[in-house]
């Protein structure tokens, strides 16, 4: 059974554009006859605390294809699509506003569709004996991925300046600024942090599904 976590939030972040997906929304992907994000909103769930879906903006036409999840929305940051650092700083914005007593943020890309059920209690673990700032962030087969990550609310105000005032885009480039630990998962067989970027890698994903369900 997961173990609740209270002070936690976790962030499905679906704001993003998906170029290489020849126009098609990424999150409404079918895989294995479910879609993307149903995937990683049963992931989300599995970590035993609060769940928001970060979108680009609150308008209807965004938020129609995922009004099944019956999820919150915690929108971007800013206006402009500037990337998944705005939809972070969007879900730090709500749950300071909307979730009391939560403390930090778990961030889910909306492409990753086997991602671990322990993925937040071995990142709060890691903050809690490794690093000063409260930052961590996974890691497979010696490759980090900055996206999946734990974020204290604490750091809400330094990535609005890096955002907003410096104009910084990339998530691993804000987060070398700190004390971060990373948190590295076994990559034999599945890599639990496969990401969905292009047609090709769904079809490989399929495969992967097929030999281990």
């Amino acid at each position: 059974m997961t173990e609740p976590h209270a002070n936690l939030l976790a962030l499905i972040l679906a704001g993003g554009l998906g170029r290489r997906m020849e126009g098609r929304a990424k999150p409404l992907l079918p895989l294995g006859g479910r879609r993307l994000i149903d995937r990683v909103a049963d992931a989300a769930r599995a970590q035993g605390g609060a769940i928001a879906l970060n979108l680009h903006d609150l308008d209807v036409e965004t938020q129609a294809p995922f009004a099944d999840l019956n999820l919150p929305v915690a929108p971007d940051a800013a206006p402009g699509r500037l990337g998944p650092l705005a939809g972070v700083l969007g879900g730090l914005d709500f749950a300071a506003t909307h979730a009391p007593g939560v403390e930090f943020l778990l961030t889910l890309p909306c492409d990753c569709p086997f991602l671990p059920d322990d993925l937040a209690s071995r990142l709060l673990e890691a903050t809690r004996k490794r690093t000063r700032s409260g930052l961590a962030c996974a890691a497979s087969g010696g490759r980090v991925h900055p996206v999946i990550a734990l974020w204290p609310l604490s750091l809400r105000d330094d990535l609005r300046h890096a955002l907003l005032e410096k104009d910084m885009r990339g998530v691993g480039q804000f987060q070398r600024d700190y004390d971060m630990t990373v948190v590295e998962w076994p990559a034999t067989g599945r890599d639990p942090f496969f990401n969905v970027n292009t047609l090709e890698d769904l079809a490989q994903a399929e495969e992967m599904l097929r030999r281990s369900p």
